[in-house]
């Protein structure tokens, strides 16, 4: 049986343990003849809005079988994030292996199991945490990510080792939607909950539109809070009201100092929170904005500060007495916690577009284009 892949690779995949057909629901052969790759061409110093992807093709390779401890998975979809533009174009900068099978979240059906699997089930709902060696507490190195230094889930198949999985209960949530919790929804989860946790009633500001500003507008109006968006551009503003319950919209480029603007919209008192996706670029808006001992969240790269113009963070963080921690997604503890969240609040998340494995390269193009609000999917 073969199964299609995108990768960075020109390699073939072989079953490590022979199956017998009649006694095992998947069975592995290996091709006759060589299966079609791709290899991306694209330098690293060249533009993250323009994929490397798009000089690459799908390849086949053999299913693999699934070792005494692991599940193997029939992926569903798969959700992009902008580190797979980055680790795309060469411009990510944490570890990746050489020809990696990109992206990290994905949603799958569980379609067997090895001798030792005792925790799932052949037909399983599941999601595979981003890192698989950070099951609690802080990740101990940037070694374990999906689609970065570990292949990730850009194909049909993968085999990957129990306790790396997540078991999604009943839930009316559609693949996509369950591949966005993966990444996007334990960063904004981690954002919210993981230092200093928000609280019912707590003000919070999220910068952009974007996959985990979104999410994170969605989990904390679910938890009574009122959240404030900033954007450039209007419409998304709208449209952050209108089909996500943004309480306050900013667009910065009328109001560079959104900081101040913030504090006005919140009657003269400073932020809880503010989630932190632009970087050095932002940040000291995000101090002008957070209250005396409030926190900055720092997630995200996006909006990079000239070295002429970098904020002095340590006086910043000193005079408001601020919490600043930086977010690394989060554990797989955090992905159970947000699962049940969801799940038992009946949350939907944001998912701008979805396109088919066909059209993974045209995925890529279009979020590199930034005009998505929420998540962009591909089902497999």
């Amino acid at each position: 049986m073969l199964t299609r892949t995108l990768s960075r690779d020109q390699r073939s995949m072989t079953c490590d343990t022979p199956r017998d057909p009649q006694s095992d629901p998947v069975s592995c052969t290996t091709p006759s003849h060589p299966a079609p790759r791709w290899r991306s061409s694209k330098k690293s110093t060249e533009s993250p809005t323009a994929p490397a992807l798009t000089t690459s093709k799908p390849f086949t390779e053999d299913v693999p079988a699934a070792g005494p401890h692991e599940i193997l998975l029939e992926i569903k979809a798969v959700s992009l994030n902008y580190r797979d533009l980055a680790v795309a174009n060469g411009q990510y900068p944490f570890p990746v292996k050489k020809n990696v099978v990109p992206v990290s979240d994905c949603a799958a059906v569980v379609s067997a199991i090895g001798a030792n699997v005792t925790n799932f089930a052949v037909g399983d709902t599941v999601l595979v945490t981003f890192d698989g060696t950070n099951l609690y507490g802080q990740q101990k190195d940037w070694n374990g990510g999906h689609g970065g230094p570990v292949d990730g889930f850009l194909r049909q198949y993968a085999a990957v080792n129990e306790s790396y999985a997540v078991k999604v209960p009943p839930t009316n949530l559609s693949y996509p939607e369950l591949a966005s919790l993966v990444c996007t929804g334990v960063t904004a989860w981690n954002a919210l909950y993981g230092v200093a946790p928000t609280k019912p009633g707590d003000v919070i500001l999220v910068q952009g539109t974007g996959g985990v500003s979104m999410t994170a507008l969605l989990l904390a109006k679910a938890a009574g809070c009122t959240v404030i968006v900033t954007s450039s551009s209007d419409e998304k503003l709208q449209k952050a009201r209108e089909m996500y319950g943004a309480d306050y919209t900013i667009n910065y480029k009328n109001a560079p100092a959104w900081g101040k603007e913030a504090v006005k919209l919140n009657n003269g008192v400073g932020l809880d929170l503010v989630v932190e996706n632009g970087g050095s670029g932002t940040i000291a808006e995000s101090f002008e904005a957070i209250k005396m001992g409030g926190k900055i969240t720092v997630i995200g790269f996006l909006a990079a500060a000239d070295q002429k113009d970098m904020p002095d963070v340590a006086t910043l963080a000193l005079g408001k007495g601020a919490v600043v921690p930086g977010i690394t997604v989060g554990p797989k503890s955090m992905l159970e916690d947000l699962v049940q969240f969801v799940a038992s609040r009946k949350l939907a998340p944001p998912i701008d577009k979805v396109f088919k494995f066909d059209d993974a390269l045209e995925a890529y193009k279009y979020m590199g284009e930034a005009g998505h609000i929420g998540k962009v999917c591909i089902e497999v």
